[in-house]
C-alpha cells in the first residue's frame, strides 16, 4: 500500500464501516470482541496511527447540544405527547439564550442512538427527553457515562443510573390533586397509570395519591401509558369491570385523562357529575376539554432551562446533582370546583 493507511483502507478489508472502526481502535463495548480483534490486527498490519489532530478536533466544542426525544414504540408513531413538545420548545429557547443551537432526533428506545450519538461528534451533550421503558436504556446510559459523555436526562432521579437527571416532584403533585378530591368529600378514587418499575414518574404519582387517602378511602388502579388510546381502553375495562363509578378518576397524564373524558362521555357519563376526573402535566388541551380539565402543572420553562443550565455545567467539568422541580394544582371544572 503505498498512500499513508486510512481507516477507511481498515474498514474495506475487515469488511465493516469506518464507525466500527472508530470504536474498534477504542475497544469500544459497541463492537463485538472478535471484530475487535479483527480491526486491531489490520491496522498493526497497516501500521494505521491515529490521526491525533483530526481527533482533537472532534473533541473541540461545537456549541451544540443533542436533544433524543423518545416516544413508547407501542403507541402510534405520528403523535408526541403535547407535554414533551412543550418541553422541547423550552430547551430550545433554552439553548439558543446560551449561545447553543440544538440538535432534535426522535428516536425509538429500541434503537441504537447511543452508537448513533458517539458517531456523529456533532453535539457537545446530550438531553434525554420522553416517556417509556425507561430499562430498556439504563445500560446505554452506563455506557455513556463510561465514556464520559455530557447527559442530561428529564425525569424521575434512579438510584442505580448513573448521570443526572432533572425532574419535578411527582410525589408531592400527586398528592396535592388528591387532596384537592378530597377537599369534595369524595370517597372512592380509580387512578390510571401504569406503576411498574419502568415508570417511576407514574410510580411516584401513584405514591403521593395513596398518601393522600386514608383507610376508608377506596381505591382501584388500572395500568395505562402515556397515550390517548391507552386512556379510552382503560376508562372502557373501568367501566366493564365496576358495579359502581368510583366518585373520582386520578389520572397519571393529562393525555391519558383526555382519552378517559372521550370515553366517559360516549358512555353517557357526565364529568364532574357522575365521576371526576383530573390529569398531571397541565399541557395546552388541558384548558379547552369539556369540561376544564383539573391537573397539576410542571414549570415546562423552568425544566428547559434547568436541562440546560446543568448540562452547560457539566461541560464545564463543574458538579451538577439531581434536582427535582416544584409542582402547581391548576383547578378547572373537571374536579367538580364551579370555576367560572
Amino acid at each position: 500500500m503505498k498512500h499513508k493507511p486510512t481507516s477507511f483502507d481498515i474498514a474495506h478489508l475487515a469488511g465493516v464501516s469506518q464507525s466500527t472502526v472508530s470504536r474498534a481502535l477504542n475497544d469500544s463495548p459497541l463492537v463485538n470482541i472478535a471484530t475487535r480483534q479483527k480491526v486491531q490486527e489490520i491496522a498493526r498490519e497497516l501500521n494505521y496511527q491515529v490521526d491525533k489532530n483530526a481527533s482533537n478536533l472532534r473533541r473541540q466544542r461545537s456549541s451544540t447540544i443533542a436533544l433524543l426525544l423518545f416516544e413508547d414504540p407501542t403507541s402510534d408513531d405520528s403523535l408526541v405527547n403535547p407535554f414533551f413538545l412543550a418541553m422541547l420548545g423550552s430547551i430550545t429557547k433554552a439553548c439558543a439564550a446560551k449561545g447553543y443551537d440544538l440538535l432534535v432526533s426522535f428516536q425509538n428506545l429500541e434503537s441504537n442512538w447511543q452508537a448513533e450519538y458517539e458517531d456523529s461528534h456533532k453535539a457537545d451533550g446530550l438531553i434525554l427527553l420522553g416517556y417509556g421503558d425507561y430499562r430498556s436504556y439504563a445500560g446505554k446510559l452506563s455506557q455513556l457515562h463510561q465514556h464520559n459523555t455530557h447527559v442530561m436526562r428529564w425525569g424521575a432521579p434512579v438510584e442505580q443510573w448513573p448521570g443526572i437527571s432533572i425532574g419535578c416532584d411527582n410525589f408531592s403533585g400527586g398528592q396535592s390533586v388528591t387532596r384537592h378530591l378530597l377537599s369534595h368529600d369524595y370517597q372512592s378514587f380509580a387512578f390510571i397509570g401504569d406503576i411498574g418499575d419502568k415508570a417511576p414518574e407514574f410510580q411516584s404519582r401513584y405514591e403521593g395519591f395513596l398518601s393522600a387517602l386514608d383507610k376508608q378511602h377506596n381505591h382501584q388502579q388500572y395500568d395505562a401509558i402515556s397515550s390517548e388510546e391507552a386512556g379510552i381502553e382503560a376508562a372502557k375495562y373501568l367501566l366493564a369491570t365496576t358495579s359502581a363509578l368510583p366518585d373520582a378518576i386520578v389520572c397519571a397524564a393529562d393525555i391519558i385523562a383526555v382519552g378517559v373524558l372521550q370515553q366517559l362521555k360516549e358512555a353517557g357519563i357526565r364529568v364532574p357529575e357522575d365521576v371526576a376526573v383530573v390529569g398531571f402535566d397541565n399541557i395546552q388541551l388541558a384548558a379547552f376539554t369539556t369540561p376544564g380539565l383539573t391537573t397539576v402543572q410542571q414549570n415546562t420553562a423552568q425544566a428547559g432551562e434547568k436541562l440546560v443550565e446543568n448540562l452547560l455545567l457539566a461541560i464545564d467539568g463543574q458538579p451538577t446533582d439531581d434536582h427535582l422541580l416544584p409542582t402547581n394544582l391548576v383547578v378547572r371544572q373537571s374536579c367538580g370546583c364551579d370555576i367560572k
